[in-house]
């Protein structure tokens, strides 16, 4: 396997005093049991699990603070890149309903590492899998005022959907144009039945008809707890079919996935479905793609 520089586009790093979910008892347990994970989990531990694995930038996806330290999150993710370098870039969070809104997004992108922001929005009707309190948030008018005012900071947003959203994603995301979209964890296929695989299908190929829209191959152990080839390999394969490797790139999701597995074989799998690509295709998954959107 070629030695290419990668991106990690999509990690996590906390402090369990900070992250009421992880230990409260009304947390979606999306990846089944956490106990594992209920610690700190710092950027030097973070660093060491990608050791050897050729990755040279990192971009930290926010972990839902209690509400309303959306900023004590982001501002604590910039102390941590102010002292080590790393991570290079961050998503923050906001409630993009809030009338304030516009106020925390201005204080959000004054930090030198704020690139986007995320708000989940996936619903499902397995309520372990359920986030958003409904599944059409992204059509509120409220809402969409807010989303509108990312376009005034550069900003990108990280758009987290299961399948059964995905027709209202590509609305959304023609509404805005001007945005950039990443949708989560390539889509999120949690039904592995021929029928989920065709709805996600279906709604992949909107999605993939909004050049604005753009795809983090993350997440894919999450609904089987595992990492394997038959498993990422034909989600990877699929998307960036639909997608081109241009628009779509790569993300570990640690340390959520150290529950199953380990950084070099979750790198090393990735690599694998991906090998049929030419270089220039491995390159813009692997480094290219996310360095051009989260501008590091």
């Amino acid at each position: 396997m070629k030695s290419v520089p990668a991106v990690d586009a999509h990690h996590h790093i906390w402090r369990l005093n900070d992250l009421p979910w992880l230990s409260g008892p009304q947390m979606p347990r999306i990846f089944g049991p956490y106990q594992p994970i209920c610690r700190d989990y710092p950027i030097a531990e973070y660093r060491s699990d990608i050791a050897g694995c050729d990755i040279v930038k990192s971009i930290y996806i926010q972990t839902n603070w209690p509400a309303g330290r959306s900023l004590d999150e982001a501002q604590w993710v910039q102390s941590v890149a102010d002292e080590t370098g790393w991570p290079h870039a961050s998503v923050a969070h906001a409630d993009l309903a809030d009338p304030d809104a516009g106020s925390l997004l201005k204080r959000l992108a004054e930090l030198p590492t704020t690139r986007g922001i995320r708000q989940q929005l996936h619903w499902h009707e397995n309520p372990q899998y359920r986030f958003a309190p409904r599944p059409d948030v992204m059509n509120d008018a409220d809402w969409r005022r807010g989303l509108a005012r990312l376009a005034d900071h550069g900003l990108l947003f990280e758009l987290q959907i299961f399948a059964s959203q995905m027709p209202d994603g590509a609305k959304l995301a023609r509404s805005f144009p001007s945005t950039t979209f990443v949708l989560e964890h390539a889509g999120m296929l949690e039904d592995m039945s021929p029928d989920g695989w065709r709805l996600w299908r279906e709604g992949m190929t909107a999605l993939a008809a909004c050049s604005n829209v753009n795809v983090k191959l993350s997440g894919l152990g999450t609904f089987v707890h595992a990492c394997r080839d038959d498993l990422v390999g034909p989600i990877v394969r699929e998307t960036v079919a639909m997608f081109g490797a241009d628009r779509c790139f790569y993300g570990s999701n640690f340390p959520i996935e150290k529950l199953w597995t380990d950084y070099a074989k979750l790198y090393r799998t990735f690599r694998n479905a991906i090998a049929h690509l030419d270089e220039a295709g491995q390159a813009a998954i692997l480094h290219d793609t996310a360095a051009r959107l989260y501008r590091i």
